[in-house]
């Protein structure tokens, strides 16, 4: 009776092309080429994507704006988005938003109230007695 015996295997259960078993040093020269290999492609990537969205020229053109772009980025990745200062910070722009919103209506309101003021028109509808005074005088 025959019996298969199994392959060689390492370890950490992987099997060796010519059934040996790597040592130490050929386990840490292929981490470092594989290291190696995956640096080699992610700045492969960041400069492809470095080209497409032209940083250098966004960089010269706008200081300001990239490093608060960069700052922004910075906060939402590192979890800022959902902490009690962003809530705050919100809450302050709504309200001030709103405050702004509204700002042209009440503009409006005040100078429709100052243009009947003016007239001598009163809250009731009927003219001031100023406004009646200058109309009879008109009349003699």
């Amino acid at each position: 009776m025959a019996t298969d015996s199994p392959e060689p295997s390492s370890p950490n259960g992987q099997r060796m092309e010519d059934g040996g078993m790597r040592t130490f040093g050929q386990r840490v020269d292929h981490i470092n080429d594989t290291a190696q290999q995956a640096w080699t492609r992610t700045r492969d990537a960041f400069s492809d994507i470095k080209e497409t969205l032209d940083v250098d020229r966004r960089v010269k053109s706008h200081p300001y704006g990239t490093v608060a772009a960069a700052l922004g980025i910075g906060y939402v990745l590192g979890g800022g988005l959902f902490s009690r200062l962003t809530a705050r910070i919100l809450g302050t722009g709504l309200r001030l938003g709103i405050r702004l919103a509204a700002l042209p209506f009440i503009k409006e309101e005040l100078l429709t109230l100052i243009s009947v003021a003016a007239d001598g028109v009163d809250e009731s509808g009927s003219r001031s007695r100023k406004s009646r005074q200058a109309n009879t005088n008109k009349g003699r």
